[in-house]
C-alpha cells in the first residue's frame, strides 16, 4: 500500500484544528485581546504537537513486528482473543498519552485480510475492560510467513475519532502509516503464541521504529 502521509509534517486530519487555533490567535491579536491571543497560541502549539508526523527509520528483517504506535507498554498478556482471531494470543498493549505521536503504523509485513470497526464506550484506555468495551478499529494482517497478527486501535476517555486509511486486500509494508486516533488512546497488538518478544511492561516504544518481537 502507498504510505499516505509520507513527507507531511502534520497529519492532514489536524489541519482544521491547527487552522482554527491559528485563526483565533491572529484575530485576538489584531483586536488587542492579548490574553486570548496568548491562550490561542498555546492551543496552536499543543494541537500542532499532537498531530505531528515524524519520519522514522524502520528496522528491516524477516518476521519482525514493530510497535504500531508511540507510548508506554502497559500490559503483555497471553489470552484468548474471542472476536477476530478466535485463538490464544500474546497481547501487547501500548498506552498513548496526549503528548505522544498519534500516527499509527503497520506492525508487520503482509496482507491486510480485513478491517473491522466496532462502536463502543470511551472508558479510560489504560483499563483492562477497554480491550473489548471501547470504540475500536481492528486490522487483521496475514504476515509474510503466514502468521496472523491483529492490530487494534482503541479509543480512550478523550479520544473520540479513530481514523484508518487502509482497506482489506491491501499489501502492508512494515512500519507504514495507516491511521491515527485523536486525543489519547491505546494500541493492542495480538501476536501468535511463541513470538519472541523484545519489549517488557514499562518500556517506552516508538511507532514503526521499536521492535516488539520476532514471529517464529
Amino acid at each position: 500500500m502507498a504510505d499516505r502521509a509520507v513527507g507531511i509534517p502534520f497529519a492532514k486530519e489536524g489541519f482544521p484544528f491547527i487552522g482554527a487555533t491559528v485563526g483565533v490567535t491572529l484575530c485576538a491579536g489584531w483586536l488587542g485581546w492579548t490574553p486570548v491571543a496568548v491562550v490561542g497560541a498555546g492551543f496552536t502549539l499543543f494541537v500542532s504537537w499532537f498531530f505531528r508526523n515524524p519520519a522514522r527509520i524502520i528496522p528491516q528483517g524477516p518476521g519482525l513486528v514493530v510497535a504500531p504506535g508511540d507510548g508506554k507498554v502497559i500490559a503483555i498478556q497471553e489470552e484468548f482473543e474471542p472476536r477476530y482471531l478466535k485463538e490464544r494470543s500474546l497481547r501487547v498493549t501500548i498506552f498513548l498519552n496526549v503528548f505522544d505521536v498519534h500516527i499509527n503504523r503497520v506492525p508487520c509485513e503482509g496482507v491486510i485480510e480485513d478491517v473491522q470497526y466496532q462502536p463502543g464506550l470511551f472508558l479510560v484506555a489504560s483499563k483492562p475492560e477497554a480491550t473489548v468495551k471501547n470504540e475500536q478499529n481492528a486490522l487483521m494482517i496475514k504476515a509474510a510467513n503466514g502468521a496472523k497478527v491483529l492490530c487494534v486501535q482503541v479509543a480512550g476517555l478523550i479520544a473520540r475519532r479513530i481514523v484508518c486509511w487502509v482497506s482489506p486486500q491491501e499489501r502492508a509494508t512494515l512500519g507504514e502509516r495507516f491511521g491515527l486516533i485523536r486525543f489519547g488512546s491505546r494500541m493492542d497488538t495480538f501476536l501468535p503464541i511463541g513470538t519472541k518478544l523484545r519489549v517488557a511492561v514499562g518500556d517506552r516504544v516508538k511507532g514503526g521504529a521499536t521492535i516488539l518481537g520476532d514471529l517464529q
